[in-house]
């Protein structure tokens, strides 16, 4: 059976990545897809860049809007997507040649299934010194239990790993209030709505890391998780509420400690001090108000 994959590629101002990051979807050993690159107001060359590739192959599609984040690029591709399956490539990420195939055999001995996840490498400037993970990711890791107490903490999964079922994803988008920490909320959602996933225990999506990359933005990063720990926290069922809430306590509580004893000096670490600096803190997070006295 071949299924038509819609290859979702959110641009904004990584032009010079771009055309290595589209080589690896023009390599791919499946062939029956189509390449959203949807230009989120990039002031770069990602124009140019994207209509050359255009007129390459006529399975690129081009979309320009208004700049709206990356959840709201990510959702403008998924409203046009013609595909049965979802693959998500951000602009400097790269797909291994072989990764829409062997993702699409595992749906094909099992079409119930509405997600594939393989795992990944991690690159700076070539594949071809692809370094290994930051993290295991198995079977264990593919339900809503895992990715709510063990994202961030014990993993993360890279989107791209994922192949995804369109239906599942147009149940619910992108929330676009997110400029960060979007695609744990995705993860999240994606599993309220099925259980149906399955790991392929191969290295087939590449994450760049770089300077310029958004988990470097410790202000944008911090301020996404906090807003996620609550709204989070808001929509669980009271059994699962409550252990949230105390490891975020805990998760927190240690982050704080370890910025905290970077500035004081060592004859205070274990002071009285430095507890109350943490409780300070902490208060101000509504999510952690009823565990903190």
């Amino acid at each position: 059976m071949s299924f038509l994959v819609s290859i979702i590629v959110p641009c904004y101002n990584q032009a010079q990545y771009l055309p290595e990051t589209l080589q690896s979807v023009l390599d791919q050993t499946y062939t029956n897809w189509e390449c959203i690159i949807v230009n989120d107001g990039s002031p770069d060359d990602t124009e140019v860049v994207a209509q050359e590739w255009c007129k390459k192959d006529g399975r690129f599609v081009y979309l320009k809007k208004e700049n709206g984040g990356l959840s709201s690029a990510r959702n403008a591709g998924l409203n046009i997507a013609k595909g049965d399956y979802i693959q998500f490539l951000d602009s400097d990420d790269y797909l291994h040649s072989e990764k829409l195939e062997q993702s699409v055999a595992v749906i094909t001995t099992n079409t119930d299934l509405k997600l594939v996840v393989t795992d990944f490498k991690l690159f700076s400037d070539s594949v071809n010194y692809a370094k290994e993970p930051y993290c295991i990711l198995n079977q264990e890791r593919l339900t809503y239990e895992s990715i709510l107490y063990g994202w961030g903490g014990d993993f993360t999964i890279p989107i791209h790993c994922g192949l995804f079922h369109k239906d599942i994803l147009l149940s619910f988008g992108f929330d676009e209030s997110y400029k960060a920490i979007e695609d744990w909320i995705m993860w999240l959602n994606f599993f309220k709505n099925t259980k149906s996933a399955a790991y392929l225990n191969q290295p087939l999506a590449y994450y760049r890391f770089h300077e310029q990359g958004m988990t470097k933005n410790n202000v944008l990063m911090q301020d996404s998780l906090l807003k996620a720990y609550q709204e989070i926290n808001d929509s669980l069922p009271e059994a699962y509420s409550k252990e949230f809430s105390n490891l975020i306590f805990s998760r927190l509580t240690a982050k704080i400690k370890s910025q905290q004893f970077k500035i004081i000096d060592l004859e205070y670490q274990n002071s009285k001090f430095l507890k109350l600096m943490i409780y300070k803190n902490l208060k101000r997070i509504p999510i952690l108000k009823h565990i903190i006295k």
